[in-house]
C-alpha cells in the first residue's frame, strides 16, 4: 500500500508540475503581450504629445491668409491678373458695404464725414493688424501710408490681393461722400517697403491722371 501511495504521489507531483509549467507559459505569453500593448500605447501617447508641441507656424489666422493667397494665385494663373483682381474686387466691395454699415450703426449716424471716413479706414486696418495712417487729407483726397499688411508675407507677389484694400476703401468713401477713386501708388505686394494709397474724393485733374478704380455711391466699381 505504501508503494502504491508513493506512486500516486509521484504521479500527482508530476501532473502538478506540468500544470504549473503550462500555466506559466500561458500567462507568461499574456504578460508579454500585455507589456507590448502598454509599451505601444505609451509610445503612441508620447508621439501624440510630441506632435502637439512641434514648432509649426499654423493657426487659424495663418491658415486663412494662406488660403486667400493660394486662391488669388490660382485665379492669377488661370485667368490672369486683371480678371483675378476683378474677382477679388467683388468680394472686397461686398465687405466694404458691410463694414461701412457696421461703423455707421455703431456710431449711430446715417453718414460719415470725410474725417470720419479717414478715421474708419485707419481703424478697420488696425483691427485686422495692418498699420495704416493718414499722410494728408483735404476735400479732394486722402493719402494713406502703411507699414504692415494685414496679410503679412502672404501678400508678396500677389498684387490681386490689394484689390481688397482698394474696394473696401473705395466703397466706404463713395457710399458716404458720393465719389472715390483709389490709386495704389506703392504696395508691399509688389516689393515696396510700405504702401501708399490715395483715395481721391473729387474728379480733379490729378484724379483723372491717376491709375485706379472709380467708385460711386450705390454703384459697382468701374
Amino acid at each position: 500500500m505504501d508503494i502504491i501511495h508513493e506512486k500516486q504521489k509521484q504521479i500527482s507531483n508530476s501532473q502538478n508540475k506540468k500544470i504549473k509549467q503550462l500555466l506559466y507559459r500561458h500567462f507568461g505569453e499574456l504578460y508579454n503581450c500585455s507589456s507590448k500593448i502598454v509599451s505601444l500605447k505609451f509610445m503612441s501617447n508620447a508621439l501624440n504629445d510630441s506632435i502637439g508641441t512641434l514648432n509649426i507656424s499654423l493657426e487659424r489666422d495663418i491658415f486663412l491668409r494662406t488660403l486667400i493667397r493660394e486662391l488669388s494665385g490660382t485665379l492669377h494663373d488661370v485667368v490672369g491678373l486683371e480678371e483675378a483682381s476683378g474677382f477679388i474686387s467683388v468680394v472686397g466691395e461686398r465687405m466694404g458695404r458691410q463694414i461701412n454699415q457696421d461703423y455707421k450703426s455703431a456710431l449711430e449716424i446715417s453718414n460719415l464725414s470725410r474725417k470720419q471716413v479717414a478715421d474708419v479706414l485707419v481703424d478697420l486696418k488696425k483691427r485686422i493688424q495692418g498699420d495704416f495712417y493718414v499722410i494728408e487729407q483735404n476735400d479732394e483726397k486722402i493719402v494713406f501710408g502703411n507699414r504692415i499688411c494685414p496679410f503679412g508675407d502672404k501678400v508678396l507677389n500677389r498684387p490681386a490681393m490689394c484689390m481688397m484694400t482698394s474696394n473696401v476703401f473705395g466703397t466706404i468713401a463713395a457710399n458716404n461722400l458720393g465719389y472715390a477713386k483709389v490709386e495704389l501708388q506703392e504696395t508691399i505686394a509688389q516689393g515696396d517697403p510700405g504702401c501708399k494709397v490715395i483715395v481721391y474724393l473729387k474728379l480733379t485733374e490729378e484724379a483723372e491722371d491717376a491709375e485706379g478704380r472709380e467708385y460711386f455711391r450705390g454703384l459697382e466699381s468701374v
